[in-house]
């Protein structure tokens, strides 16, 4: 098909400065966890994107001298001839498909804590970073600035000999350019303090420096984080924002503008929970009206008629994009071919920077289970090895890990039978978008019931059964597949089993008419009454939920809570928001306790650290801490139970007893995956049925297959010989 023409704007080309961009498409920089130690990744990853269309692509921020060490979390780095090796695997990879790659130059001052340099970092100011722990910057003075400014240039160098078309002077998040702009960071009285000329002073020369080196052989670029939204305490899109994009146009090529600073970064990768598509417009707009240079603008932008918006009412004139870039690397390509329905719309649930923030490699994708697997384990997003037998496959299962599963055999030509009881697809993901703010994540639900409806009009043979009666074990012997996949999901506990005592309460029992479960809730059967307890267990996105859901519809909400609550999502960018949120609606906190006992209609709580600091060994039998005596009871009409969860894997067990069974009725193997192996982030539970599903043929393939590592083996030169190719297992 060919694209509809109204969107001929999006793919016409644009120049920034010395190179031009075949279309407007333009992958900001991101993080991935590759930076430039795992090369293979780094080319692997960026690289398709370009192959699927998006006219430039950049790195995660790149810094430019051991000063600026983010560890844990991975940068990458042009620090020296090793970096410049490796990261142009990723500049060769990406102009093999005619795209543009950019550098993004970053120094961090007290945002980068250097754990692994130890490096002392400097600042335009001496100040307490508010975003790392016990990091400080040292202010610096004239010397300093120059050295600083020639670690940017020395840099640029670097990544031009490396291959890039773009180079970044990053001055978003609170970086260092940006720390001399804003207020907020430079106090200084000096010529780098005081006065707005004065506080543009270091990124205007800097930027001149970085020109003059690179001539015309690279765009130049900035970052720029229009609105730090603290009011006139910070940087103000219409005071000192405007003020310098007039100042520097000149020496810039193209603005790439963005929000707020460092501490609560969310307010610019901005989850769905909280902020629809397009949040940014409200601010970033303005710089289209004093900029001559193009301007890019991002906002989590996944719907062409979104994009389109955003061009023809002179917003921006690229569109920048991360995360829809992960979800979907070839999203260009799909609008350019007609083929809009296929695209797999980023939810914006930020498990992609949470993996990062934790500090772990490789980035992941709730949508696109092949993001982070490119080099290492050779999967592309839209090309699959043909199947490697004629077994058929029953699928068990529809939610987030089956339906994968079934959509990935199809595309390898499997006959594959998806099967469930519900009516329609997604498991559990039907219920959590029923919850505040989680509307977009029906989308990972919507993009496999649509592939997979194509996939059934071209293999006859397959099937989707929903509505269906729940299968035996007798069901599943007798059903004529050779190959079994059980995808059942999983369920919260009903007896209060949690992760503090690792045992279920005594008196919490769901089948109660005063106690619930989290489904319980949301399927809307059993009455709630008007105070509501909730016992929270669990470290991601369900207590505090439930608790502004049943705020919303009236109910008096307390929410006592053994772990941190809503712990995972400091990673995902949520943590700030949310407790925001909870105090708004004034819900009543017991953080830090939890419970003994439950009876009808009241329940006993206590301090999780009421037992004493000091352990002390006092004989077999005996706690070696002090006894708790902060237990205090506590009244509701409603208790609902947010203590763990567990696999339904009863089907899987009830199968694999009858395994001597299994070649008489032509079953090969059974496996078992997502939630039904053990409860999971749906990310992960949709990758073990994307990796089975490409490793089925595998002797044991309920196992996953080894990795490629890109490691240094001891006694080898730290840099050995070889080319980087990269081969996709297609």
């Amino acid at each position: 098909m060919a694209r509809d023409p109204r969107y001929d704007i999006l793919f016409e080309p644009i120049k920034i400065g010395p190179k031009i961009m075949r279309n407007r498409f333009y992958q900001v920089p991101h993080c991935i966890g590759a930076g430039s130690d795992r090369p293979g990744f780094q080319a692997a990853h960026r690289s398709m994107k370009a192959e699927g269309g998006w006219a430039a692509i950049n790195t995660e921020y790149c810094s430019v001298h051991p000063e600026s060490d983010d560890t844990h979390r991975l940068s990458a780095r042009l620090w020296d001839a090793g970096d410049v090796r490796n990261l142009s695997a990723m500049t060769e990879h990406i102009h093999k498909f005619g795209a543009l790659a950019g550098a993004e130059l970053w120094y961090g001052s007290a945002h980068a804590p250097n754990m692994e340099s130890r490096a002392t970092p400097r600042g335009a100011s001496q100040y307490a970073s508010e975003f790392e722990t016990l990091t400080y910057c040292r202010e610096m003075d004239i010397d300093d600035i120059k050295k600083v400014q020639g670690y940017y240039v020395k840099a640029a160098l670097r990544a031009r000999d490396a291959g890039f078309d773009i180079v970044y002077v990053y001055g978003a998040d609170s970086y260092i350019p940006l720390q001399f702009l804003s207020k907020y960071y430079n106090k200084r009285t000096d010529q780098y303090g005081g006065s707005f000329k004065n506080r543009a002073r270091f990124w205007v020369e800097t930027l001149e420096q970085v020109r003059k080196a690179v001539g015309d052989d690279m765009a130049v670029v900035v970052r720029f984080a229009v609105d730090t939204l603290m009011g006139p305490a910070g940087v103000e899109v219409e005071d000192d924002a405007m003020k310098f994009v007039e100042f520097a146009d000149d020496i810039v090529d193209l603005w790439d503008v963005n929000l707020c600073g460092i501490a609560e970064w969310g307010e610019n990768a901005t989850p769905s929970r909280y902020y629809a598509s397009g949040h940014h417009v409200s601010w970033t707009r303005f710089i289209k009206q004093v900029a001559k240079k193009p301007v890019l603008g991002v906002g989590r932008y996944t719907d062409p008629e979104k994009m389109l918006e955003i061009v023809t009412k002179g917003y921006a004139d690229i569109i920048g994009a991360a995360r829809p870039s992960i979800a979907d690397p070839f999203l260009p390509n799909k609008i350019n071919e007609g083929r809009v329905e296929d695209i797999r719309v980023c939810i914006g649930c930020n498990i992609c920077i949470s993996r990062w923030e934790i500090g772990g490699p490789p980035m992941i994708c709730t949508q696109n289970a092949t993001a982070g697997e490119e080099y290492r384990r050779g999967w592309h997003p839209e090309k699959f090895e043909k199947k490697g037998s004629e077994d058929s496959v029953l699928v068990v299962g529809a939610g987030p890990a089956g339906s994968e599963c079934a959509r990935i055999l199809m595309e390898r030509g499997y006959t594959t039978h998806l099967y469930d009881s519900a009516e329609k697809i997604g498991g559990h993901l039907n219920q959590i978008v029923l919850l505040p703010g989680l509307g977009e994540w029906g989308y990972h639900r919507d993009y496999r019931e649509t592939q997979l409806n194509k996939l059934l009009k071209k293999n006859k043979n397959s099937q989707m059964m929903l509505g269906q009666k729940r299968m035996t074990a007798e069901d599943v012997l007798k059903y004529g597949a050779e190959k079994v996949v059980i995808a059942t999901g999983s369920s919260w506990n009903t007896e209060g089993t949690n992760c503090i005592t690792h045992n279920p309460i005594p008196g919490a029992d769901a089948s109660r008419p005063d106690q619930l479960t989290p489904e319980q809730v949301l399927d809307g059967k059993k009455p709630i009454g008007k105070r509501v307890v909730i016992l929270n267990a669990d470290t991601y996105h369900m207590a505090p939920s439930l608790a502004e859901k049943l705020a919303l519809a009236g109910h008096e909400v307390t929410l006592v809570s053994g772990v941190h609550l809503a712990h995972y999502m400091h990673f995902t960018l949520e943590y700030s928001n949310v407790q925001r949120r909870l105090h708004e609606l004034k819900i009543n906190r017991m953080d830090d306790h939890f419970c003994s006992r439950i009876e009808p209609g009241r329940m006993e709580v206590y301090y999780t650290f009421g037992d004493g600091y000091k352990a002390t060994y006092r004989g077999p039998g005996k706690s070696p801490r002090d006894a708790n005596t902060s237990h205090q009871w506590i009244e509701f009409d409603s208790l609902i139970l947010v203590t763990g969860r567990h696999s339904d894997d009863s089907l899987y067990k009830e199968v694999k007893a009858r395994k001597s069974e299994w070649a008489a009725n032509g079953i090969k193997d059974v496996y078992i995956i997502g939630d039904a192996e053990a409860p999971r982030l749906m990310a992960d539970a949709t990758f073990t049925g994307h990796r089975l599903a490409r490793e089925i043929e595998e002797a044991d393939a309920q196992d996953p297959l080894a990795y490629k590592r890109e490691v240094a083996v001891w006694g080898t030169p730290h840099m050995p010989g070889g080319d980087h190719r990269i081969v996709y297992k297609v």
